[in-house]
């Protein structure tokens, strides 16, 4: 049996799982589920990347450890992954051991090769991309150099590392493009790689020695593997690339890397780079696909855009969202996500016109021939029609399929699907049922939808797996192959249920606006509700304080005890913000707080004030410093 090896990139611990992950993550889980339906032996692996900067930052604020940082988003992955039906080989993480080891040796292999050297970085870098960013790039309006990627300020760093040498694997990887030129698809993004290669390569910096939460360098702990080595390794540490056994001479190399267009340079161009510095083949196709668009702009983090897979479970079936990311955006271009195109799309594809096929044809079964066919039929030049359109149908969506145009293949299905809707209006089912000596045609119209019903639902199988499973149970078949469904003259059908029920568009915008104001609380104007009077607003006294001492209160790990000045005097505060700030970071520093707060005691010890302070979803909280130069006592208005 062919082996077939995939992977989804493993995604950054940073991030809570968004519908941009889902389309990947789905897209290969539909080719897993297809290629196995063709006879593969599939390999699918998916994962997280959990170390670098961004993580390490990230997890200081929020007062926590990298790793229990990593292990709380890890479980959000991998349960949105079950709700959406995908059924993944492995899960990987970066922390993982085998990871962490395979990773030592694939360093040591490339820097024992030659192609690994020491030397000084001094440069900028973006912290959120974990990118170095070339002198090249360019200048914001206030002269700060900024990232090509994202456009996000960078930082200007000057250490000790460890670099790749890149620049010697040019001719190497033109070479490499010219005899695959099925490397990269679409054709657009191979010949973007190829431009920027021929552009020139500069050696990469592939440790840091600033950064501590990583895989440190064997035999120099005091650097620690860059992000991109560390990560794009777990597509070979996930096949025992440590061991080198059975397992990882079955299925290296990957057959197809799947990613969006933003990571495309770091698969396309170092990925093999590092492959053919540690003597192992590159994998054998990289699939691309664009961005997922909310309302016309891309989602992101930074954006505030970014929407959660979980919201639309909470109406739609997961087989709904599999089928809108696979029918809505062609591989390569950009999708685009509204709620009402998404609404619209799913009631108008899966319930109007295939749910409605289902159910229409198992209930005209029901009332005519109480779930059960016993006797043959009699079949015109229509329902052989029926079977040739669909075995041609089965060979163009199959194609599509094998060269990922989901889109297209769906378009064609439900093409039939509209076909044999058309079928139905056309026989007259119902007219037929009138005249006792039309029951064998009645039975070979029947019949005939039956068949075609079960054909194009293990074309659809891949994109809705749990729908099909329900069709098959109601048409008592298990057969999920490929292939026109000859279907005996004597079987029976269980009773019609429907597949997609009809979600009221008025109830999922009434919920989404009210899950909006709840969220952001607005008024007609725009203006906060609960508005409250300036006179009251008044109240409410807040001072410029210098903290003078600082210390954690027994046995309370959230509690802080502060010695404040006021500016008339001194007082006593306790704050919840041990986990998020030391004592020592707060002595001498001018914060503001609230002077006329009713005393409290917290532990014994009677609170005479409160200090101000921010707090993220996560009630961590974010204390404004004033400057030094601002006047203790001063009020804030």
């Amino acid at each position: 049996m062919a082996k077939f090896y995939l992977t989804t990139p493993i995604y950054y611990v940073n991030d809570m799982p968004h519908l941009g992950h889902a389309y990947t993550t789905i897209m290969a889980d539909v080719i897993k589920r297809f290629k196995v339906m063709r006879g593969f032996d599939v390999f699918f692996l998916t994962g997280t990347d959990e170390h670098g900067q961004k993580i390490e930052k990230s997890a200081s604020r929020q007062g926590i450890t990298p790793q229990q940082l990593a292990d709380r988003v890890v479980e959000r992955y991998q349960h949105l992954w079950r709700t959406l039906h995908v059924e993944y080989d492995h899960f990987i993480r970066t922390t993982d051991e085998i990871h962490i080891a395979g990773v030592k040796k694939i360093f040591s292999r490339v820097q024992e090769r030659g192609d690994i050297y020491e030397g000084l970085y001094e440069g900028h870098y973006c912290v959120s991309c974990e990118l170095y960013v070339p002198e090249s790039a360019v200048e914001n309006a206030a002269g700060k150099r900024v990232c090509p990627d994202c456009g996000k300020v960078t930082e200007k760093i000057v250490e000790k590392c460890f670099f790749f040498r890149l620049s010697a694997y040019q001719e190497r990887l033109l070479k490499f493009y010219e005899e695959n030129p099925n490397f990269v698809v679409p054709r657009a993004r191979f010949n973007e790689v190829v431009s920027f290669v021929k552009m020139g390569l500069k050696d990469l910096s592939v440790t840091r020695s600033t950064v501590k939460w990583g895989i440190p360098v064997p035999g120099k702990g005091e650097q620690t593997i860059y992000v991109w080595f560390d990560a794009l390794s777990n597509y070979i540490t996930a096949v025992d690339y440590l061991g080198e056994g059975p397992a990882f001479t079955r299925w290296w190399p990957a057959d197809l890397h799947i990613m969006a267009k933003d990571i495309l340079r770091f698969h396309a161009v170092y990925w093999p780079a590092f492959l053919m510095a540690a003597g192992l083949e590159p994998p054998k196709q990289e699939l691309i696909h664009g961005w997922w668009l909310k309302d016309e702009r891309k989602m992101s983090k930074s954006e505030g855009n970014v929407l959660d897979p979980q919201i639309l479970l909470k109406f739609f079936d997961a087989d709904a969202i599999r089928y809108f990311l696979m029918r809505e955006a062609p591989i390569g271009g950009d999708g685009n996500f509204s709620h009402e195109g998404f609404i619209n799309r799913i009631t108008t594809d899966l319930t109007n016109d295939w749910g409605n096929l289902v159910s229409r044809t198992a209930g005209m079964i029901e009332k005519y021939f109480q779930n059960s066919f016993s006797e043959a039929a009699h079949y015109s030049d229509a329902e052989g029609a029926i079977r040739r359109d669909y075995i041609d149908l089965e060979a163009r969506v199959t194609d599509l399929f094998d060269h990922y145009q989901f889109n297209r293949g769906l378009e064609e299905i439900f093409a039939m699907i509209n076909r044999l809707n058309r079928y139905i209006v056309e026989a007259a089912p119902w007219n037929l049922a009138k005249d006792a000596d039309q029951a064998p045609r009645l039975a070979g119209v029947l019949k005939t939808l039956v068949r075609a019903i079960l054909s194009l639902n293990a074309l659809l199988s891949p994109v809705l797996p749990a729908a099909a499973r329900k069709v098959r149970t109601m048409f008592n078949h298990a057969d999920d192959g490929l292939g026109w469904k000859e279907v005996g003259e004597s079987f029976a059908v269980r009773a019609a249920e429907p597949l997609f029920p009809r979600v009221e568009s008025r109830d999922f915008f009434a919920a989404e606006a009210a899950k909006e104001e709840k969220m952001e609380s607005p008024t007609a104007s725009g203006v906060p509700g609960d508005l409250i009077d300036i006179t009251e607003f008044q109240k409410v006294r807040m001072v410029v304080a210098q903290v003078l001492a600082a210390e954690k209160v027994e046995k309370a790990d959230k509690l802080l005890k502060l010695d404040v000045d006021t500016g008339d005097g001194r007082r006593t505060l306790v704050a919840g913000i041990a986990l998020q700030y030391q004592p020592e970071d707060l002595v001498g520093r001018k914060v503001i707080i609230v002077k006329n707060l009713k005393p409290a005691k917290l532990r014994g010890i009677l609170s005479e004030g409160m200090i101000l302070a921010a707090s993220d979803a996560s009630n961590r909280p974010y204390i404004p410093f004033l400057p030094d130069e601002t006047p203790v006592g001063a009020i804030m208005k």
